[in-house]
C-alpha cells in the first residue's frame, strides 16, 4: 500500500504539533523537525505511532540555512531507512518565532532574524529539498492573518509573511510542471505559547480580540492543524497558489 509522508517543520509544538497529529490521524506518515526541544519532539513523536502511522524527528534550525544540506540528506537516509522511500509528499514550512516590537523600534538584528526564520529559511530550506519532493506533491507555507490587518508592533513579521504570500505564487507557478501545488495558509490570533503566548495567557487580550471575530472566540491550535490537513488533502488537489485565511472571521 502506498504510504504517504509530510515533512511539518517546527512539529514539537503549537500548529506544527497539532497539524503533525491531524495529518495522522488521517494515515498521514510524519517527519518533524525540532528546533532545540528534542524530548517534546520525540514525544509527538510517539503518540503519532500510537495512531498507527509511523514517525520520525530531525534537529532543524530554520535560521540556518548552510545547514540545510546535511538537513536533506539526514531527510534522504530516513526515507530510506524508515520507510523504504526516495521521496516524500507534503512539505509544511510552519516553523517560526514570533516578534512584537513598533516599526520605529524594531532593531536590524530583529528584522534580519525575522527575515532569516520566515523567509530566507523557507525559500532555500524549500529549494533543497526540491529533489526529495514526489512529483505531484504539495507545499504548504504559512502567513498570518496581519497581512490583511494592520495591528501595531507586527511590522517586520507581517512583512516577511507578506514576502511568502508573493513567494507561494511564484512557487506554484514554477513547480507546476511537476504537479506540486503550492498554496499558504494565514491563521489568525491563535491560543499557543507562540508570541510568548500572549493569546492563550492574557485574558484581556483573549476577550478582546474574540470581540473581533465573526465567530465570538480566539483560534486553538487543532483549528489550525484541521484546516492543514485538509489543504494537505488529495481533496484540495485542485487549489493552487491561494491564501487561505483561517481566522474564525477576526477583523471584518
Amino acid at each position: 500500500m502506498s504510504q504517504t509522508i509530510a515533512l511539518v517543520t517546527g512539529g514539537s509544538r503549537g500548529l506544527g504539533k497539532s497539524a503533525a497529529l491531524k495529518l495522522a490521524a488521517r494515515g498521514v506518515h510524519i517527519i518533524l523537525t525540532y528546533h532545540s526541544k528534542r524530548q517534546e519532539a520525540l514525544n509527538v513523536v510517539r503518540e503519532i505511532e500510537l495512531t498507527g502511522v509511523k514517525a520520525a524527528a530531525i534537529q532543524l534550525n530554520v535560521a540556518e540555512s548552510s545547514t540545510f544540506a546535511a538537513f536533506a540528506s539526514a531527510v534522504k537516509q530516513q526515507l530510506h531507512d524508515v520507510w523504504q522511500r526516495d521521496s516524500f509528499d507534503y512539505l509544511l514550512n510552519n516553523a517560526g518565532t514570533g516578534l512584537d516590537a513598533s516599526f520605529e523600534k524594531t532593531t536590524e538584528q530583529q528584522f534580519d532574524d525575522l527575515m532569516n526564520i520566515h523567509l530566507k529559511g523557507p525559500f532555500f530550506l524549500t529549494q533543497r529539498l526540491l529533489p526529495l519532493i514526489k512529483n505531484g506533491g504539495r507545499i504548504l507555507n504559512v502567513s498570518t492573518g496581519l497581512t490583511r490587518f494592520a495591528l501595531p508592533g507586527k511590522a517586520a513579521y507581517a512583512a516577511m509573511k507578506g514576502a511568502m504570500e508573493v513567494l507561494t505564487k511564484y512557487q506554484a507557478k514554477e513547480l507546476g510542471a511537476r504537479g506540486i501545488s503550492v498554496n499558504i495558509i494565514a491563521p489568525g490570533a491563535i491560543a499557543t505559547d507562540f508570541g510568548g503566548g500572549v493569546v492563550r495567557d492574557n485574558q484581556q487580550v483573549a476577550g478582546a480580540i474574540a470581540a473581533q471575530t465573526a465567530l465570538g472566540r480566539v483560534g486553538q491550535a487543532d483549528d489550525i492543524g484541521n484546516a492543514i490537513a485538509v489543504l494537505l488533502s488529495d481533496e484540495s488537489g485542485w487549489m493552487n497558489a491561494q491564501r487561505v485565511e483561517v481566522s474564525g472571521g477576526m477583523l471584518l
